[in-house]
């Protein structure tokens, strides 16, 4: 083995004081044992170490230059792993096979590295497996991979000679794109470690760009561009004011935290926590054996029926945590964050490998050490470039030397004794170098012709172009950086991918605070109120149980205060929600967002959409709301109308086992249009259609029909015409006030108290409500009930003008609310 020879550069001691390490002063020390401490440390930061410039532990590289010396190319078949280890333990690592397959299995794990540079055949593992055996899995190289050893053929790095001095190696990769921050790494030295966390590579590319256009651009503006980090496995991280502590000094602590869903399970009233992305490197199995751990031993988790693994390679990660019934989901999700590895912090530190020295850098500094790199790679490979360009034009200048008196130089070559004297000859008569003399002799006579001189004339021309481009590069400054920019542009339209990593702002103790859900792990089954709003937000007001942590008090309007229906449940019960297509699904009411305690209006401003509670198709909305249980009992049914004005009262016999059904057969084009709970049968059905007419008559005219059945003639429509507006009304409570007519045409809005218009028969044609102005042609809503609100599509306040007694009076000059609802007051 050739004896290795000390390197002479000498070692920053604070590096030595990093490490735990005590360097001595000691007279009698030699400078030999001087220069062997700071060899063995050099090569042993090197081992365990990242490169800063191509993000490589020896390893690493070791593995991707041996698989690209085999050839082992994204084209290349699938070769068997314990192959690749074989050639590259054999030829430039010389450790233990199990070392060398780990690294390798790492480059290809996908929940590993955002990047990853091997492409695996076969059973690599899992965040909680390992993989199989390397005679098991076969791999190649992936095309990231190829971005970083690429231009090796082209001078761009320096070699040094492998461990028994019979091959060369690369000193470090020419790395196309910023593999440290890309895909990160781990590693143990003496007395230090490395930890860096994976960005997303369009990002970084983009922070690299902007800064060499911008050398001076300070952490702020590259945070603009790599906001945070982007892990492989998704999920959260929480706290971006430490995100910015690791990218200003290259150390801190980021919390990180699953990505869940919440909602009850098919056919079941439990509610499920879903999880659906992990934490970076942490498996299911590790939450599963965690949750097992405190809720059988430390009993510090309650609330969980059962926990289900469903993660597969279809479906991605899904473990599901079932609740018992009555559990708070929210309040549990805080629990499990806090007690298992649902939420686990990831401690950066960014301590890489410059000039062989180890050092702790920042966001900025690791761009700066590779855009350095990058900048000596394109010079380098600028003026290989142009060197072989150069030796090509040289022999095509003298192929053209030849073609132009080409009867002489055949004579002169026939009439030599031998090639040396031939050769001689060329030189001197032609005046050619040795090489255009030697590449004339070699040349075959057939590219001799007229047709290659205009071929070779071309290429000289192009040659000449070529390496007038390359100088370009190579003296100026200006015109180096574009090419490096112009680069790493495309290699991030190539290779970049969307963000999987949601970040979440701000100082991580109060993101931490602000996470706790207020309330009981179990909430009693208090009575409450299920409220939906006219702009289609659904929540419910605080049981007793949970008044003490939800109560705060807020006066005056606000937005989503239009409300348009609200029935009695109770916490841990259940109501039906209507929807414009004649279906019904059972709710249950606890995972509802809660209203706070408060006097004055009910704001539904937290109100949560009732499409992110029930499964609508497009175009589908909830109409209203229907108690179920106890709170129901008495009630003739559902009051229902629509727009070809069918009315139907539909008896509350529902299914059991079934929590979406239909409760109107609806002819070809029809939709429902309102639909109200009646609480004793004694309420006056009202519609509006579109052409003004009002009808209104006792809800006992209308016989309560099953399921299926289609309703009968609730009002004449015209062919042309349709309902805008139908609902149940009470109008014997003082407690709410008088009902008001509110019409609108979009150009003018009349209020008009119910009482002004007759009661009429069921299928009649009404009375007029609205006498329409020039250029008024229908209503464009309509609404009747006490105290009304209008409001904007977003929730915010309308004012309506002041109640007309005119019944068919035409309406004020007004742009009209987009929806009107009830004013709700809470005492």
């Amino acid at each position: 083995m050739a004896r290795r020879k000390a390197p002479s550069a000498k070692v920053d001691p604070s590096a030595f004081d990093q490490a735990g390490a005590t360097v001595v002063d000691n007279p009698v020390r030699t400078e030999i044992e001087d220069s062997y401490l700071e060899y063995a440390y050099s090569v042993i930061h090197s081992r365990a170490l990242p490169d800063a410039r191509d993000g490589l532990k020896p390893v690493h590289r070791r593995i991707l230059f041996s698989m690209h010396e085999q050839g082992y190319r994204p084209t290349h078949a699938y070769v068997k792993s314990s192959r690749v280890v074989g050639d590259c333990m054999g030829k430039y690592h010389p450790h233990g096979d199990t070392a060398i397959y780990d690294a390798m299995v790492r480059l290809a794990q996908d929940f590993s590295l955002n990047a990853p540079l091997v492409d695996g055949h076969g059973n690599f593992g899992s965040p909680d497996d390992g993989p199989a055996a390397s005679r098991y899995t076969e791999a190649r190289m992936s095309r990231e991979a190829m971005l970083l050893v690429g231009e090796l053929g082209e001078d761009t790095v320096d070699f040094r000679p492998n461990y028994d001095g019979s091959l060369l190696e690369p000193v470090v990769l020419p790395a196309a794109f910023p593999n440290l921050l890309v895909n990160g790494t781990s590693g143990i030295a003496v007395g230090m470690a490395t930890n860096m966390i994976p960005h997303n590579l369009g990002e970084v590319v983009a922070a690299a760009r902007y800064l060499i256009t911008h050398p001076e651009a300070d952490l702020d503006k590259l945070m603009e561009f790599v906001p945070g980090p982007d892990l492989p496995t998704g999920g959260m991280l929480l706290g971006l004011d430490e995100v910015r502590k690791a990218y200003e000094t290259g150390r801190g602590v980021v919390r990180m935290r699953a990505k869940v869903e919440i909602g009850h399970l098919e056919g079941s009233r439990r509610q499920a926590i879903t999880v659906t992305e992990l934490p970076y490197q942490v498996g299911s199995e590790k939450i599963i054996e965690k949750i097992t751990e405190e809720v059988n031993k430390s009993k510090r988790l309650t609330g969980i029926a059962d926990v289900k693994d469903l993660t597969d390679r279809e479906n991605g990660t899904r473990l599901v945590i079932e609740c018992k019934v009555g559990v708070n989901p929210q309040a549990l999700l805080a629990d499990l964050y806090r007690l298992t590895p649902m939420e686990q912090s990831f401690g950066i530190n960014n301590l890489v490998l410059v000039d062989g020295q180890p050092r702790t850098l920042g966001l900025k500094a690791l761009l700066e050490v590779f855009l350095r790199h990058r900048y000596e790679v394109v010079t380098r490979r600028t003026r290989y470039r142009k060197r072989k360009r150069e030796e090509r034009l040289h022999l095509v200048e003298g192929l053209l030397v030849a073609l132009l008196d080409i009867d002489k130089v055949i004579r002169l070559i026939r009439g030599s004794d031998d090639a040396a004297a031939a050769k001689t000859g060329l030189m001197t008569r032609f005046k050619l170098s040795e090489i255009q003399a030697t590449y004339i002799l070699d040349t075959p006579l057939r590219r001799l012709t007229r047709y290659d001189k205009i071929e070779l004339e071309e290429e000289q021309a192009r040659l000449r172009g070529e390496i007038e481009e390359l100088d370009k590069i190579l003296d100026d400054e200006k015109v180096l950086r574009r090419v490096v920019s112009t680069e790493l542009g495309k290699v991030a339209k190539d290779l970049t991918a969307e963000r999987r990593t949601a970040l979440i702002d701000g100082d991580l103790k109060e993101v931490l605070a602000a996470s706790k859900p207020a309330g009981p792990l179990e909430v009693a089954d208090d009575p409450c109120q299920v409220v939906l709003s006219a702009t289609g937000l659904v929540a419910r007001t605080a049981a007793e149980s949970e008044e003490a942590s939800e109560g705060r008090t807020r006066k005056g309007r606000a937005r989503h205060d239009a409300v348009t229906a609200l029935v009695h449940s109770t916490a841990r019960g259940q109501v039906l929600l209507v929807t414009n297509r004649g279906r019904a699904f059972k709710t249950d009411v606890l995972p509802l967002p809660v209203l706070p305690e408060q006097s004055g209006t009910v704001s539904l401003s937290g109100g949560m959409a009732a499409s992110e509670l029930v499964a609508l198709e497009k175009g589908e909305r909830v109409i209203g709301i229907a108690p179920l249980g106890d709170q129901a009992a008495g009630s003739p049914g559902l009051a229902l109308g629509t727009r070809q004005g069918v009315v139907k009262v539909c008896a509350p016999e529902w299914p059991v086992r079934s929590d979406e059904f239909e409760v109107i057969t609806l002819k070809e084009g029809d939709e429902v249009v309102g639909a109200t709970w009646l609480t004793d049968g004694s309420e006056t059905l009202a519609f509006v259609t579109a052409d003004a007419s009002l009808l209104r008559y006792a809800a006992s005219l209308v016989r309560p029909q099953g399921l299926r059945g289609g309703g009968m003639a609730g009002i004449n429509v015209p062919a042309d015409g349709k309902v805008v507006f139908f609902a149940a009304l009470r109008i014997d409570d003082p407690d709410h006030g008088e009902p008001q007519v509110v019409t609108s045409t979009g150009q003018s809005v009349k209020v008009t108290p119910f009482a002004e218009y007759p009661a009429k028969g069921r299928a009649t044609g009404g009375v007029r409500a609205h006498r329409f102005l020039k250029g008024e042609t229908a209503l464009v809503l309509a609404w009747i009930g006490p105290r009304p609100a209008g409001s904007t599509r977003t929730g915010s306040a309308v004012e309506l003008p002041e109640p007309d007694p005119r019944r068919d009076g035409s309406g004020h000059a007004h742009p009209g609310p987009d929806v009107i609802g009830h004013l709700v007051e809470r005492a």
